[in-house]
């Protein structure tokens, strides 16, 4: 990493609700007409998370967001079902736990000593299937997620740095924002070997956001009980809950989220709330009935889009840097 980015990250900018709603007007004008024809992704509250990752550069977040409604209409992440991914669920790796946290964000539980076969493409699905979930799932008032990984059993036979690095990528990249802390708890001493691989995939401002907790540490017993009810908090991180994933119950509430998001873009689609949640239905019939003409917007050079960039007071133009390599 430059120091250039390297000092970027660190120096995070604070910008006001009005120079914030400067920045995703510019934002818009730099993508274009594309803009309209994705309404959820566009939406202010989701442009502001990809200008928060881009430390509110302008050029950055909307090259940033076109790559994302690109990958959107090749991987249709608003379109995978329960039944499409149950099959990679079943060893319960990853599952979204049946309370909040205090701040209340959704938590996803990842039991890391499991260790999967499928192939990377299948994990990968099974990941944004839940980060999709997850995001449904959210109050109005929270725009965050908690993961919370357990580390009993894990073992340099569990890992595997191409799915870890796909993983954070689709995390980085078209999720922006959406990760608020990653506990990782008890890790092995083996584990910080595999963790210098790994976060050379990680942008700072994502590696800021992790933090270690060890069971017979008085510090991470505090933090664990700061944000956590320990009735509800599973055993395995310290918790009294020795409960447990439930296959078929899980499998039944998500079969239930997947008809509750249909119904709700049936009955919602054309509120701002709906767009805010997800893809509207009309995306996908975009897609299909003018997805050359999408594309060809998606893929104008890097020269067409600065000449639609409106520089403002708060990003002079010697700020504006062609980094090929994000």
């Amino acid at each position: 990493m430059s120091f250039r980015r390297l000092r970027d990250s660190i120096l995070e900018k604070i910008l006001s609700p009005e120079e914030q709603q400067i920045k995703i007007a510019e934002v818009g004008r730099i993508i274009g007409p594309i803009a309209d024809k994705f309404p959820a992704i566009c939406s202010d509250a989701s442009v502001l998370r990809f200008l928060k990752a881009r430390n509110y550069n302008t050029i950055k977040a909307a090259r940033m967001l076109r790559a994302s409604i690109k990958w959107r209409l090749e991987f249709k992440p608003d379109k995978i079902r329960w039944d499409d991914v149950a099959q990679e669920a079943l060893m319960g790796r990853i599952y979204r736990a049946d309370y909040l946290d205090k701040q209340g964000r959704v938590v996803f539980v990842i039991k890391a000593g499991r260790q999967s076969t499928s192939a990377t493409i299948v994990q990968i699905k099974y990941l944004v299937y839940c980060l999709e979930n997850g995001i449904f799932n959210l109050s109005s008032t929270q725009e965050q997620m908690v993961w919370l990984i357990d580390f009993q059993g894990w073992s340099t036979s569990c890992i595997s740095v191409k799915v870890t690095r796909d993983a954070a990528q689709v995390l980085q990249n078209h999720y922006p924002e959406r990760l608020g802390l990653a506990v990782f708890y008890n890790p092995p001493k083996l584990f910080e070997s595999f963790w210098t691989m790994v976060k050379p995939f990680l942008e700072p401002k994502t590696y800021r956001k992790v933090t270690f907790a060890y069971p017979d540490n008085q510090r991470s017993r505090t933090m664990m009980e700061e944000l956590f009810d320990m009735d509800k908090l599973e055993s395995c991180f310290g918790g009294k809950n020795t409960a447990g994933m439930n296959f078929e119950a899980y499998g039944q509430k998500m079969r239930e989220d997947d008809k509750k998001m249909i119904d709700f873009i049936d009955s919602c689609c054309s509120t701002s709330e709906a767009n805010e949640v997800l893809q509207s239905r009309n995306d996908s019939d975009n897609e299909s009935s003018g997805s050359e003409a999408v594309y060809s917007n998606l893929d104008e050079d890097e020269e067409t889009i600065l000449k639609r960039s409106p520089y403002s007071e708060y990003e002079p133009m010697n700020e504006v840097h062609h980094e090929k390599n994000e």
